[in-house]
């Protein structure tokens, strides 16, 4: 054997000890805690998320499950979740990004919720699984980050439910802590580890999620994710508790029901009271959109539908009107050019109206006129990688300052299921092809 063909001998042996040593018997790769991770020939694809948020008030945990400086003390939290895309292996996110103190999670598992529903207490026993992290059932999340549970083999079905329950021995040891209170899905907690037992019985109910921020699941390469960044209309004001009616999961019935876009998993990062601007409800958008766009998995498309709570908390006067219109859009600019940067396609949906309602209305149409200035420039300033017309879905043909009264959940400004399916319907299936973004622009 020649020189060359020896050294590619070694270097093809020292590749095959290698992979034999990362590899259990099955051929399957393994995690640092000894549990076997997905085959080769995938990645991993967000397939659910809630975006986190401090807990208001009005929000935590109902007595006794909040104490003076501490939540969840010896507590048992059930939450049902619905996911958008299936694979054969999942992992879980839990986030403490606003919590006052390390969170101490004991124990975690996930099975199928009874009938599977959403916002139930009960599970299908023979299906619950413990999660674990680093091959260890219990992780102590430090303030400020996140955990990621090692894969677990638990097949998902696209647009399951599942549910989520969670021990603390200990609780959390402090008031400030991490939940997404717009769930509109019904959790429960009770005192004591009951992990696994088949139903809570007598356990009290909160329509708030805790904690988890995301699940993933194990998916083939042509599986990709779609980011919907909103406010309080796309996390689904005006839809129906546990029914899971707002207009992302609509869409994502839509596109589940033809093969070409069955692999399009469709995550929510939208908050009540978001702004694009300035903190509000959660961070502003320029500022959580690494840790809510470009830092999840499996992310090909963003579709941002934000803007409205900006124009509707700047003051009713000319100057102040035009100057939070003019931020926007250079805002807007900002995101597509750091999300093209990750080689994400970004679409723009122009903002749905508000007449009528009586926080943002103004008498004088300013905020009207700087809705309108927003949505031109949505439309015309060929910035975005397409449009998706939501305020021609849903305004009054008759009065176009107004939401159609058929949509209007009341407060002529969210929608109701109706009004949202519109939205969705409003959502070409064209915009999730795989495809390279276009070149950049030249400079001199």
């Amino acid at each position: 054997m020649s020189p060359a063909g020896r050294l590619v001998a070694v270097v093809l042996l020292a590749v095959a000890l290698v992979a034999v040593s990362l590899t259990g018997a099955e051929g399957e790769p393994r995690t640092a805690g000894g549990h076997a991770a997905p085959e080769f020939g995938g990645h991993w694809v967000d397939s659910w998320v809630s975006m986190p948020q401090l807990t208001e008030p009005g929000n935590m945990p109902p007595p006794p499950f909040t104490q003076d400086g501490k939540v969840f003390d010896d507590a048992t939290l059930r939450q049902t979740i619905r996911v958008s895309v299936g694979g054969r292996n999942l992992r879980l996110r839990f986030s403490n990004a606003f919590g006052g103190a390390a969170l101490p999670i004991t124990k975690v598992s996930v099975a199928l919720p009874a009938g599977g529903q959403a916002g139930v207490s009960a599970i299908e026993p023979e299906t619950s699984r413990a999660v674990t992290f680093h091959g260890r059932p219990s992780v102590d999340i430090p303030v400020g980050a996140q955990m990621v549970s090692d894969p677990l083999k638990f097949p998902v079905a696209p647009r399951s439910i599942l549910t989520v329950t969670i021990y603390l021995a200990d609780g959390q040891a402090s008031t400030d802590i991490t939940s997404h209170p717009g769930s509109r899905t019904t959790s429960y907690m009770l005192a004591g580890d009951h992990v696994g037992e088949t139903d809570l019985a007598g356990a009290a109910r909160a329509d708030h999620w805790y904690f988890l921020s995301g699940l993933e699941v194990w998916a083939k390469s042509a599986t990709s994710a779609a980011v919907m960044l909103g406010d309080s209309l796309t996390d689904g004001r005006g839809s129906t508790t546990n029914r899971n009616d707002r207009w992302p999961d609509q869409l994502l019935d839509r596109l589940q029901a033809h093969p070409s876009t069955s692999g399009i998993a469709i995550v929510n990062q939208a908050a009540g009271g978001n702004r694009v601007l300035n903190d509000g409800l959660g961070p502003n958008v320029l500022a959580r959109l690494d840790r809510d766009v470009l830092a999840q998995s499996g992310v090909e498309w963003l579709l941002v539908f934000e803007g409205v709570n900006d124009i509707g908390t700047a003051a009713a006067a000319p100057e102040a009107q035009k100057q939070v219109a003019d931020d926007l859009i250079a805002a807007y600019d900002q995101i597509i050019v750091r999300a093209h940067a990750q080689g994400i396609r970004v679409y723009g949906a122009t903002l749905t109206p508000f007449g009528g309602n009586t926080m943002y209305d103004d008498p004088d149409g300013y905020r009207e006129r700087a809705r309108e200035t927003v949505n031109t420039w949505i439309r015309t300033g060929r910035r975005f990688d397409a449009v998706v017309d939501f305020d021609r879905a849903a305004r009054d043909p008759s009065d176009p300052a107004r939401l159609l009264p058929a949509y209007d959940v009341g407060d002529h400004l969210h929608l109701n299921p109706a009004g949202y399916k519109a939205l969705a319907d409003a959502v070409p299936a064209g915009l999730f092809r795989h495809r390279a973004l276009p070149p950049p622009f030249a400079f001199d």
